[in-house]
């Protein structure tokens, strides 16, 4: 039996309405996907820590003419070890599921948090006010059958503080919550791994056994550092920082990835595949179909 349930692509509003998103679903659509993340915090839905209705029922309206399975995006931003803003993302972040709820999406995607370099006193207790708040998010979202997905970052800036691949791994199973669960994001974890001079696989084991959520997307491992690139082009051209590249465009052996690694039953893997690249999204499709099959396949001869 697969692990890996479906597959497809994030969608968002160019703009912060509703038109542009209804466009992006169409397209999807008429190349085949049949799951989409939507990246709802790029639409005005939340003020405030509260539902606006009526943009909300516009959305459940919208949704509903697709046949799609939906997952959430939440708050790009969100940083549950930041303690100003803390009170402000989790009211926001409750809102978002129980838009989640009216959508029928069942998974929401969680930033995992960090500290800036001049936030030294703040360290001591970050990491425990985030499992913190990552419980009280997951007790709230537990009568509506949404599992929140904690996913990996990587460093932005020089002294900042993050959780490696493995310590976000070690956070959602000190929470222990049947509603969270660890979101691989591969990228971010070759990113990290670079540049902090970890094995980029042994940092996917430990997180595989508690992900139900994957976020896949090629790259090369290159940290940016403080490159700027003139046109986003370039980056691309020298290989650097997080580029959103269709697969097969970076350097990651993603069979043999999914030859080896076991995710939680009900997993989705979503491409989060630059809207650049629309011309290589149906490419990009068929192979994560198949590398579907090969984690299948790999569940199934370890199960025999």
């Amino acid at each position: 039996m697969a692990n890996i349930i479906a597959t497809g692509f994030n969608a968002g509003s160019i703009d912060g309405e509703l038109f542009s998103l209804e466009a992006e679903l169409r397209r999807l659509a008429e190349i085949g996907v049949d799951t989409v993340e939507l990246g709802l915090t790029s639409i005005d839905l939340i003020s405030g820590g509260r539902i606006i209705r009526e943009r909300a029922e516009r959305l459940k309206a919208l949704t509903a003419q697709f046949p799609f399975r939906y997952t959430v995006h939440g708050l790009v931003s969100s940083n549950f070890m930041d303690p100003a803003t803390l009170r402000y993302q989790m009211d926001a972040a409750k809102a978002l599921i129980e838009i989640c709820d009216q959508i029928d999406a069942r998974i929401i995607v969680q930033h995992g948090g960090h500290l800036r370099a001049d936030q030294l006193f703040d360290r001591a207790a970050a990491d425990e006010r985030e499992r913190e708040a990552l419980f009280e998010l997951a007790e709230f979202a537990r009568p509506y059958d949404v599992r929140i997905a904690f996913e990996n970052i990587f460093t932005t800036e020089p002294g900042q503080y993050r959780q490696t691949p493995a310590e976000v791994a070690a956070t959602v199973k000190a929470v222990n919550h049947p509603n969270l669960v660890a979101l691989i994001d591969f990228s971010h974890a070759y990113i990290e791994s670079t540049y902090r001079g970890l094995d980029f696989r042994e940092q996917l084991r430990a997180m595989a056994p508690v992900a139900g959520h994957l976020h896949v997307h090629d790259s090369f491992g290159r940290p940016i550092g403080f490159y700027k690139p003139y046109h986003l082009q370039e980056a691309t051209a020298l290989g650097l920082g997080v580029l959103h590249l269709p697969l097969g465009w970076g350097d990651m052996d993603w069979e043999d990835i999914f030859s080896e690694l076991e995710f939680l039953p009900g997993t989705v893997m979503m491409m989060e595949i630059n809207h650049r690249y629309r011309s290589e999204q149906p490419a990009s499709l068929e192979r994560a179909q198949q590398l579907m099959a090969l984690n299948a396949r790999r569940i199934s001869i370890a199960a025999e």
